[in-house]
């Protein structure tokens, strides 16, 4: 069946006659004969398409009669050539990253096919009118690159390639040396060539460019095939765009994965670079982020020579905005620790400060902020909507859990109380954010459960002695529970084990 739609037309014809006008059209066949094709003279209007038969009204002798011109099947024995070469070519084309490359290897595998070898083509896009780049042309092959060195393409304006670059639609010129002439800004490119036809690439309904095919003298065009070369130039220039514009977004990406590593190097630097040596304090701490730059904070510092501060803050969200106010969270704590030494009366300074100034468009943060005395071992606390620490002592576990409280930066005039409680030797302080214990397991169905826990943290903390085999053991619980890949949220472990003080 396939070769049927592939023959070509033989010029020869069934005459079907009928005893009949136009207007009506009688059942009854009078006779049958061969005629050749144009032998009888053809009403133009009166014609018809039916598969591979073209049927025309024919006036044969006076009388009325149906001439059906139809195929031989005479198969193209080149169609398997040329679907090989296609093959190939979209194979190469797929492994392209570079649009130069992929215009020159699409046209080396497959412009032989087309009607024609010589071309010109040209875009308005960036340009004012009437202004236009020639950006290829098959009379200099080795041109400017038109996406890396646009501005050396030649610039032009009006002339007949003009018109094209602004003709917004297919342009077909069949008398193209009496139309140009020697001082038209194209001539060079369009010298020698008997015609031409246009056609756009359409970018938002505005043709920004326009590939031509020029026919030498002595060719004729064949107005039949420029509808399928519109069609095939208008998907491949869009394919084409399509890779432009992922490699834009590549680059893009690349450029903001940069900008994040520097603000998550800047972000790091204002964490510990190590913790502070405390008398009688084990001291511990880890911190992942879940991008380049995250919006955890935690801080241990002296406030004067008998106090010292412990902070964990979670900011919400990820990634740059979380990591620019983190550090501001961590600008205020650190400005405003030894006026106000009261842990409450700190938060409320914090909560005016981000909520007039800082905290927009619903960021908030969450913080839980204890000032040590080391004279008296105790240790004075308040929470802004953060998950209450865990103090473990022996078999027990005391969560440090204030009256429930708002985070900071979301409403003004927000009062925090502080909390107190004595310590004893043996005592472990937990300080985490929710990233631990809202970690999720990918088998969450088979676990029976999708959270790692307070509970299983719990259980992992008491797993070692010291603070880092305590952070290590809650890591390696954690890994076990979640998996390995990255975590959905910033994750901050902060562990003081306390002796003798």
């Amino acid at each position: 069946m396939p070769a049927i739609w592939q023959a070509k037309w033989k010029k020869e014809c069934i005459f079907l006659p009928f005893a009949a006008t136009p207007g009506l059209i009688s059942t009854r066949l009078a006779w049958y004969y061969r005629v050749l094709f144009g032998a009888s003279p053809v009403i133009g209007d009166a014609q018809t398409t039916r598969g591979p038969f073209k049927v025309h009204w024919l006036v044969h002798n006076g009388g009325l009669g149906l001439a059906m011109r139809y195929h031989v099947p005479v198969p193209d024995e080149k169609w398997r050539e040329h679907l090989a070469a296609v093959d190939r070519v979209m194979r190469d084309i797929s492994r392209i990253s570079d649009p130069e490359e992929l215009v020159t290897t699409y046209w080396r595998g497959l412009g032989h096919y087309l009607p024609s070898q010589h071309y010109v083509t040209v875009s308005r896009r960036a340009e004012s009118p009437p202004f236009y780049r020639v950006t290829r042309s098959s009379r200099m092959p080795d041109g400017p690159n038109p996406w890396t060195h646009r501005k050396e393409l030649p610039l032009l304006s009006g002339g007949i390639l003009g018109e094209i670059a602004y003709a917004n639609q297919p342009v077909i010129i069949d008398d193209l040396p009496a139309r140009l002439r020697p001082d038209d800004p194209g001539y060079f490119y369009l010298e020698g060539f008997g015609a031409l036809f246009s056609v756009p690439q359409y970018d938002n309904g505005e043709g920004l460019n326009a590939s031509s095919l020029l026919i030498p003298i002595g060719h004729s065009v064949d107005h039949s095939v420029i509808p399928r070369v519109h069609w095939e130039t208008s998907l491949f220039g869009r394919a084409t765009q399509n890779l432009v514009l992922r490699n834009q977004l590549a680059q893009a990406h690349a450029h903001l994965e940069r900008e994040a590593k520097v603000v998550g190097e800047i972000q790091r630097s204002l964490l510990p670079e190590t913790l502070p040596t405390i008398p009688g304090v084990d001291l511990a701490v880890r911190y992942e982020t879940a991008t380049n730059a995250g919006g955890d904070l935690y801080d241990v510092f002296r406030v004067d020579q008998d106090l010292w501060a412990f902070l964990i803050a979670d900011v919400s969200g990820h990634g740059t905005p979380a990591a620019v106010l983190m550090a501001i969270v961590h600008a205020l704590v650190r400005s405003h620790a030894a006026q106000h030494r009261s842990p409450s009366a700190l938060l409320e300074v914090m909560n005016e400060h981000l909520h007039a100034s800082y905290a927009k468009g619903g960021s908030f943060v969450t913080a839980f902020y204890g000032v040590l005395s080391l004279s008296d071992r105790r240790l004075q606390f308040a929470s802004a909507g953060h998950n209450p620490p865990m103090l473990l002592r022996g078999h027990r576990m005391i969560e440090l859990r204030e009256p429930a409280s708002v985070p900071l930066g979301i409403l003004p005039g927000q009062v925090f109380e502080t909390g107190e409680i004595g310590l004893e030797s043996g005592d472990t302080l937990a300080l985490f954010t929710d990233g631990i214990v809202e970690a999720m397991s990918p088998e969450a169905s088979k676990a029976g459960t999708s959270l790692f826990g307070a509970m299983r943290l719990r259980q992992a903390l008491d797993e070692a002695i010291n603070a880092q085999g305590r952070v290590d053991a809650v890591w390696k619980r954690l890994r076990e529970f979640a998996g390995a890949g990255p975590a959905a949220d910033d994750q901050t472990l902060l562990v003081a084990r306390f002796g003798t003080l």
